[in-house]
């Protein structure tokens, strides 16, 4: 194993608000939203010459359309970053967002880089699952134990739910509480810091039809969130089986959003004078069966911790994303997580899930709760399409 040559520490951590699938972003490009992002991390670190940003590093779930073409690079130059800097996207899925935070922090373990944005974007309204041209390959139904590449993802979250038998009431009330804890978070301003709020651009005809009128307004809040009851979601049909039991209420909403984090070496921070938000610690990526794929985690997280020597005990704050309520009880049974600790402001059931973004977009959750509530160590966690699991591990300094 190669020697860590310095710590890579968190300087700035935002996103946008996250809005619903064909909601308040439906015609905002995610390019835009991540550009947006890139500017209000840059914007936090004052002192710092942009030429000094060595990369620039963005998930994207389906890195097609409107955020195809390299959409990290594209942001970067729509944010106004000198062309002299580069940037990549990346796919690993729902992990993407984090997954470019943990590059980025290990080229800066390994001394390979100072200063380093890292983030994600996806607008689900834009580019709908699963993309332009789906196309399985048909050997998967041939090779044993890769069927489940075939499958949808709310098929998986029924196999899942039947393995681990997790009820539909059970279900229902993780997907009742979810929302329960985002909106309180919202009315407590709990989000605010690491919000950076979106002016939108609309343009509609006049009344009378003669003119072409251009309305903007200001979006700071997720638009997710949604009261809800146990009467009320357990009225919702199933979406995936007829006899099964995941359904809209207890299932990750489609969403559109994005976020970015600037990461920084011990060298350069000294050098702008900056206090850094956290310590990247560890992160780890496992995979598991494809057809049960939401279970990753039950890998990535004991993996994640054993890279940092930290026990599951020190995570103070776990923010794992709640893909369907199935999965996320069946990794918080199976490892016995504090399910206190577990989204304390609500998950993906509430707050959206925008796919590539999603990592990113928890990431700033994090780090701005570890902050505001004084605490140590935290962190994200995700499973992914196609049976992988994903954690990374933050340390507030």
């Amino acid at each position: 194993m190669s020697k860590q040559v310095q710590d890579a520490y968190i300087v700035a951590a935002l996103r946008t608000p996250v809005g619903r699938s064909r909601g308040m972003f439906r015609n905002t490009r995610p390019d835009d939203l991540l550009a947006h992002c890139i500017r209000g991390v840059v914007a936090q670190c004052p002192g710092l010459d942009p030429t000094e940003i060595e990369d620039v590093i963005a998930g994207c779930a389906l890195p097609e359309s409107e955020q195809g073409l390299d959409v990290a690079r594209n942001a970067a130059l729509l944010a106004g970053l000198p062309v002299d800097v580069p940037g990549f996207v990346l796919n690993r899925f729902c992990s993407s967002g984090v997954q470019a935070v943990a590059l980025a922090a290990d080229r800066i373990r390994l001394g390979e880089a100072d200063a380093i944005i890292a983030g994600g974007t996806e607008s689900m309204s834009m580019v709908p699952m699963p993309g332009g041209r789906l196309s399985v390959n048909p050997k998967v139904f041939t090779v044993p134990g890769i069927r489940g590449l075939a499958f949808g993802m709310g098929i998986t979250a029924e196999k899942v739910a039947e393995r681990w038998n997790i009820s539909r009431a059970d279900q229902d009330a993780f997907g009742v509480e979810s929302n329960r804890r985002a909106i309180e978070a919202i009315k407590k301003g709990e989000f605010k810091e690491e919000i950076l709020p979106y002016t939108i651009e609309e343009h509609v005809l006049s009344k009378d039809g003669q003119a072409l009128e251009v309305r903007t307004r200001v979006v700071d809040t997720d638009e997710g969130p949604r009261p809800s009851t146990l009467e009320s979601v357990g009225k919702l049909k199933t979406v995936f089986d007829s006899k099964g039991s995941v359904t809209a209420g207890n299932s990750s909403q489609t969403s559109d959003g994005a976020g970015a984090v600037m990461l920084m070496s011990e060298r350069m921070v000294n050098k702008l004078g900056l206090k850094p938000k956290a310590r990247f610690v560890s992160f780890a990526v496992t995979g598991c069966p494809p057809e049960i794929m939401g279970i990753g985690p039950i890998k990535a997280i004991p993996t994640a911790l054993k890279r940092a020597g930290l026990k599951l005990e020190d995570m103070d704050w776990i923010e794992l994303n709640e893909a369907f309520a199935a999965q996320s009880l069946a990794i918080i049974r199976e490892l016995g997580l504090d399910i206190s600790k577990v989204n304390p402001l609500g998950g993906a059931i509430a707050l959206g899930h925008p796919l590539g973004a999603t990592g990113a977009v928890r990431t700033a959750t994090l780090v701005s709760a570890l902050q505001r509530h004084n605490l140590k160590y935290g962190m994200v966690s995700m499973c992914m399409a196609s049976g992988m699991g994903a954690a990374g591990i933050f340390e507030r300094v």
